[in-house]
């Protein structure tokens, strides 16, 4: 274990399981207080099982990222707990996939709401509280929006997805420019990850094998291992430590950067 956040908090969004809970174990590693914000209730067995992997004074907070009121509790408890937050990790995130003239708006809507919305609530109310956090630390808060690489190129099926990530590459960098005009505390980059070995996958995947794209999950998966060039599959860890890096003072001198962690998917 480092101590290089030694003193510093941070909460992570969607952190009860895959890169969320991936990230939160790499921050605490580093000697962070992690707060982890999901759905799920706080008696729920998962996030006890969170807590335990994370480790280090680990805490839970509910929160939905698509309604306001939920933030503004969210943060008023960590400020009140701790009176600090130096890294926001706006990692919920939703799929939603099938073709364009057979979506609903309201499946379209709530994938922009949990994926895109989500992320500018987290900073418009994490605002005021990093902004103070970030004044005797190198570098500033730090604010990660994990996005995608369907941020980059797109895939049939996931115009939803990947407009909600293409939203946040650019509001990251919205967020990075104006901050520094305005000479705040605070630097926010993006995380660009490729395919990675998560729940999320696995549910999408079976939705499309349960609309006959392919006979089984593992097919879908053998293809895009295949098509990536180190031919595999992330595991949640190896996104984790990008997330963890953009955490520390090691970036800080980057502001508005795409951190792409890919296996070189989008260099082809």
């Amino acid at each position: 274990m480092s101590e290089e956040l030694a003193g510093r908090v941070a909460l992570v969004t969607g952190g009860v399981r895959g890169i969320g809970l991936a990230a939160a174990e790499k921050l605490a590693a580093k000697g962070a207080k992690v707060w982890i914000g999901d759905l799920t209730s706080e008696s729920d067995d998962a996030v006890a099982k969170a807590l335990g992997s994370i480790g280090g004074g680990a805490a839970y907070v509910q929160l939905n990222v698509t309604e306001e009121q939920s933030w503004i509790d969210a943060i008023a408890k960590i400020e009140a707990a701790d009176g600090r937050l130096d890294v926001l990790v706006n990692n919920a995130g939703i799929d939603g996939t099938g073709r364009i003239q057979d979506m609903s708006l309201e499946l379209w809507r709530k994938v922009q709401a949990v994926n895109s919305d989500g992320a500018f609530l987290g900073v418009k109310h994490s605002f005021a509280l990093m902004e103070k956090s970030g004044k005797d630390r190198k570098g500033g808060s730090s604010i990660i929006n994990v996005s995608s690489i369907m941020g980059f190129v797109a895939f049939p099926e996931s115009a939803a997805y990947c407009t909600s990530k293409g939203a946040i590459r650019l509001f990251t960098k919205a967020c990075a420019v104006e901050f520094a005009a305005y000479g705040v505390p605070i630097r926010a980059n993006s995380v660009h990850p490729g395919f990675v070995q998560t729940p999320l996958l696995d549910e999408g995947f079976e939705r499309m094998v349960s609309r006959g794209v392919a006979e089984k999950a593992q097919d879908l998966k053998d293809q895009v291992a295949a098509s990536t060039p180190v031919n595999r599959l992330a595991d949640p860890d190896e996104i984790g430590d990008a997330v963890a890096f953009l955490a520390t003072e090691a970036s800080s001198y980057m502001t508005g950067s795409e951190l792409v962690v890919d296996g070189g998917y989008i260099s082809r």
